[in-house]
């Protein structure tokens, strides 16, 4: 009676929170019907080859032979993938650890899993999965005794020991037990396993990386050690598919894995409420411990053993700063199966300092049999990999360059195991782009930060912010266009040529133009599928009639979030841990598919924002701690669903590495470590894939919300990287006034900065009505919002609508 009590009490505090962002599932959906079966083989691929080898002592493969006996109550109540808008997806179905198991022939010892599905079937023991934000960190661990575990070992032959973490949006891990640590449930248990059987492996069902310091108190007891993430609907199979050997383990870790929490470079600095000092600079993750603790990793960046054995040979040249590397790779081993060979560049340290790595380019083979060889051509330009200078230490103040010296490139499996295969001398120091200052820490919110000085870990003062902002803003307004009133025209001329966009935008009226930089208003909009994310575009039957149809948003990292069935998908660190980009382009591409079935026309993922620190609730939906591994596994997703004819819509731009007050936490941050690590992925992702929209994040960067960041939409993401798509904010925004224009609030600084839309539509955080709009407070009037400003964002809005699937409907 009181667990039910409690969980009234629990489900009425979330309906009294009104977090708008929670949309209920429908009841008993669990088994509705695929839209498109060509998805299950892909996810389940994918979950497959995300999942990492860690270690093993000849206790993997399961034998057919083999009856395995499996602990941990996470092989039932599974975690498929993370809590929050990037995993609550209405699924068909999950496959939990131990029916895939059984569904792929393994034996399993009935009589214990009899105990675990009793025990966990008791209404006591039920999980709860908490609400919005409120979510579980994981499931208590059934209550084991040592008569139950000897007699399980006299009946099997191996033990699989199951590990679960959740991960949530909008809540951290934490620094207990039952999250970032073990329970004493889980010792327990691993004590009394290791205890009497001979072959024992661990499994961890988890979202982020969590504490392994433990393993090495058990050292051989434990033969084998399996990272499999949460694999989505299909991770059971995709788990036994790996355990029996089916699909030989070819997962590579995309973040390092340290001996303890205190260890890394973030611990200091994380989860503090107003803000946070990214005193680590660019030494995020592999960058930390290769160059200043290498003593202190468990796993490497990059790691992953398989049941079979390769070599691998390379060699390569230089032309310029242009690097082509041959990879040749052998199966040497009894077994087929895929290897990765993984690139990595060292730089001169010069006077700026640098990582000791930092990871360049990466293959993966095809299924290769046994004695089978594959050659795989990477290269990359070394300027590509340039340091920034944002100190004028160099005397290039807001340049990329190269210092003169020598680069040497590694090959190697992993980043520690990367061996020298060439070096080369440049005489001279180089300056490969010269940029303006941007986003710079504000003089008052100065911090010491990390540099390389000859090897040791020095920390000096971040530079501080030197631009007048508010000048460069006057000096780039955009020209207006007369306004004509309504002509006549249809958004379908501009499509057909028979009209300029500037000649169609020139007919709306303000308040029309204030109309297409809001959303519908509401999450779940009327105008499209039930439970989508909200529409923009032709949100008013002014602007419909105008021929400009809504574009329907969705939630979707890991699936489309609708109140409709749709395929869930592995989680993001799962899918970085693949290192195949067709791969992922290839999930995406069958996931566009269900868009269009339920005209969902933007997809609001991925997300890339870095791994920052592992206790990040959101870290699931991210891809890496390293920035090129981000971006490319990001371009594979916006590339596989705008091949298909969808758009995509990467977030969350930028610094969104924590969860903690999100809304009005600051990131502060040097502007080489902005570059270099949190908005390189981006910048990347935009380069090679072009997506069609991108989504601000939360959090103040230096000061300065995300949403309202001129330097950050205008200067870095349109002026430098050339993007042309739409940028949206996530869902709500915070009130502000400009800094430098003290009269534009709320909408009129973020179209000033060019924040095309606020999305939902309303008021922020969680209003729906028109109250907040402040678009045309200052029309007019000195330094106030010009039109020519609100025509600008008015067609990159339209610009969007124009290669949006929602044109399709227009055009019928």
């Amino acid at each position: 009676m009181g667990r039910l009590l409690n969980r009234m009490i629990r489900y009425i505090l979330a309906k009294l929170d009104k977090n708008d962002l929670e949309q209920e599932l429908i009841e008993g959906a669990l088994g509705g019907q695929l839209v498109s079966e060509a998805i299950v083989p892909l996810a389940r691929r994918a979950a497959a080859e995300g999942i990492v080898l860690l270690k093993n002592n000849n206790v993997l493969p399961i034998q057919s032979t083999d009856n395995a006996a499996v602990f941990g109550r996470t092989a039932i109540n599974y975690f498929a993938v993370g809590y929050g808008s990037g995993g609550n997806v209405q699924k068909p179905y999950v496959i939990n650890i131990v029916d895939g198991l059984i569904e792929n022939g393994v034996s399993v010892n009935r009589e214990l899993l009899d105990a675990y599905t009793q025990w966990t079937s008791k209404s006591k023991n039920v999980p709860d999965e908490g609400f919005w934000g409120h979510w579980p960190m994981n499931f208590p661990e059934m209550p084991l005794n040592e008569q139950l575990v000897r007699k399980a070992a006299a009946q099997s032959d191996l033990a699989l020991v199951i590990i679960g973490r959740a991960a949530g949006e909008d809540r951290e891990n934490k620094l207990k037990q039952g999250s970032y640590y073990l329970t004493d449930a889980e010792r327990r248990m691993l004590n009394l396993v290791t205890a009497e059987f001979r072959r024992v492996a661990v499994v961890m069902d988890c979202g982020n990386v969590i504490d392994m310091g433990w393993t090495a108190d058990y050292g051989d007891k434990l033969g084998a050690i399996v990272y499999a993430w949460q694999g989505g609907m299909e991770g059971g199979n995709a788990l036994a598919d790996v355990l029996t050997g089916s699909v030989n383990p070819c997962g590579k870790l995309s973040d390092t894995i340290a001996v303890s929490y205190e260890a890394l470079p973030s611990a200091a600095n994380f989860g503090k409420k107003e803000f946070n000092n990214y005193a680590e600079d660019i030494y995020v993750g592999y960058r930390y411990f290769e160059t200043f603790a290498s003593d202190e990793v468990l796993y490497p960046f990059g790691f992953g053993l398989s049941y079979t054995s390769f070599e691998i040979q390379a060699s390569g040249t230089v032309s310029g700063t242009k690097v082509e590397v041959s990879v040749i790779v052998q199966n040497t081993g009894k077994l087929a199966g895929k290897e990765v060979a993984q690139v990595y560049v060292s730089l001169p340290q010069g006077v700026l300092g640098k990582p000791e790595k930092v990871l360049a380019a990466f293959g993966k083979t095809e299924e290769l049999q046994p004695g089978e060889t594959q050659e795989l051509n990477l290269s990359f330009d070394l300027c590509d990999f340039a340091s920034y200078d944002d100190s004028g230490i160099t005397g290039h103040k807001s340049a990329y360059l190269l210092e003169k010296g020598q680069y040497r490139i590694y090959v190697g499996s992993d980043v520690r195991a990367a061996r020298e295969i060439l070096s080369h001398t440049l005489d001279e120091t180089l300056v490969t782009r010269q940029r303006s200052e941007v986003m710079a820490v504000k003089p008052e919110a100065v911090f010491q930060r990390l540099v390389n000085r000859g090897g040791k870990a020095v920390y000096e003062d971040v530079p501080i912010a030197t631009t007048d902002l508010k000048n460069i803003i006057l000096q780039n307004l955009p020209q207006k266009t007369s306004f004509t009133g309504d002509t006549g025209l249809k958004l379908l001329d501009v499509k057909n040529g028979t009209c300029t966009m500037e000649q169609f935008v020139a007919q709306l009226r303000p308040d029309e133009l204030d109309d297409l930089c809001h959303g519908e208003g509401k999450m779940s909009s009327k105008l499209g599928t039930p439970g989508n994310a909200g529409a923009l575009g032709g949100v008013t039957k002014s602007l419909r009639e105008k021929g400009i149809p809504p574009a329907i948003t969705a939630d979707g990292p890991a699936g489309i979030r609708l109140k409709r069935t749709c395929s869930l998908l592995p989680c993001g660190t799962a899918l970085a841990c693949t290192f195949d980009t067709e791969l992922v382009a290839q999930v995406y591409a069958a996931v566009a598919e269900e868009m269009k079935h339920y005209g969902v026309h933007m997809l609001l993922a991925p997300g890339l924002n870095i791994h920052r620190d592992p206790l990040c609730g959101r870290n699931f939906e991210y891809f890496s701690e390293d920035p090129l591994l981000s971006g490319k596994m990001a371009a594979a997703v916006v590339g596989g669903l705008q091949k298909a004819g969808l758009s995509a819509c990467p977030k969350h731009f930028a610094c969104n590495n924590q969860e903690t007050n999100r809304n009005k936490n600051d990131s502060r941050v040097s502007e080489r470590a902005l570059r270099e690590i949190y908005l390189k992925g981006f910048e990347i992702m935009v380069k090679e894939s072009a997506p069609h929209a991108v989504m601000t994040s939360y959090n103040k960067i230096n000061g300065v919300w995300s949403h309202y960041n001129y330097e950050l939409a205008t200067m870095v993401l349109r002026g430098e990287w050339g993007f042309e798509g739409l940028a949206i904010t996530d869902w709500w925004m915070q009130k502000a006034l400009s800094p430098e224009f003290p009269s534009l609030e709320n909408d009129a600084c973020r179209v000033r900065a060019q924040v095309d839309v606020l999305m939902p539509g309303g008021d922020g955080p969680f209003g729906d009505t028109k109250v907040g709009r402040k678009l045309l407070d200052t029309y007019g009037k000195p330094e106030g919002i010009t039109l020519g400003e609100m025509q600008r964002t008015a067609a990159n809005v339209l610009r969007h609508v124009l290669l949006s699937a929602a044109m399709g409907k227009t055009e019928a």
